[in-house]
């Protein structure tokens, strides 16, 4: 569940040169440093009950994927992140004030564009939100 104060980021990395075992553990490795980034107020994997139908699963956690729990006002260092990890093919599903998008990315330069295009969509759905509240 997504709070006014929290957008949800869900990130599956996406790489086929290696085995299912394999990309379990490099994105086992990444989530303490995940924890550490700024705006981050939980990240943990995805497990096996969220999965959506069709996808594939390794030890209870959805394959390769993590979500994070951030502060809309720290949505561009977690882009930063993952635009450190250089030849990593992302998918990307971000939710927050009751609406969702998801996108892939596959550079630095695709994460850095889309953090601005993730900071307009929260400004907007926020302020739809607003507008139905208020």
């Amino acid at each position: 569940m997504v709070t006014k104060s929290n957008v949800q980021v869900t990130i599956a990395l996406t790489e086929l040169d290696l085995d299912e075992e394999e990309l379990q553990a490099q994105v086992q490795n990444l989530l303490p440093q995940l924890r550490e980034v700024d705006g981050v107020e939980d990240a943990d994997l995805v497990a096996v009950t969220d999965v959506p139908v069709g996808s594939k699963a390794l030890g209870g956690f959805e394959l390769g994927t993590l979500k994070a729990l951030v502060n809309p006002a720290f949505i561009k260092p977690v882009f930063e992140f993952f635009g450190r990890l250089s030849n990593k093919t992302f998918e990307i599903e971000v939710e927050a004030y009751g609406e969702k998008f998801k996108v892939k990315a596959s550079s630095k330069e695709d994460l850095t564009f889309l953090a601005q295009e993730t900071q307009t969509f929260l400004n907007n759905a926020k302020n739809r939100q607003d507008s139905k509240n208020g």
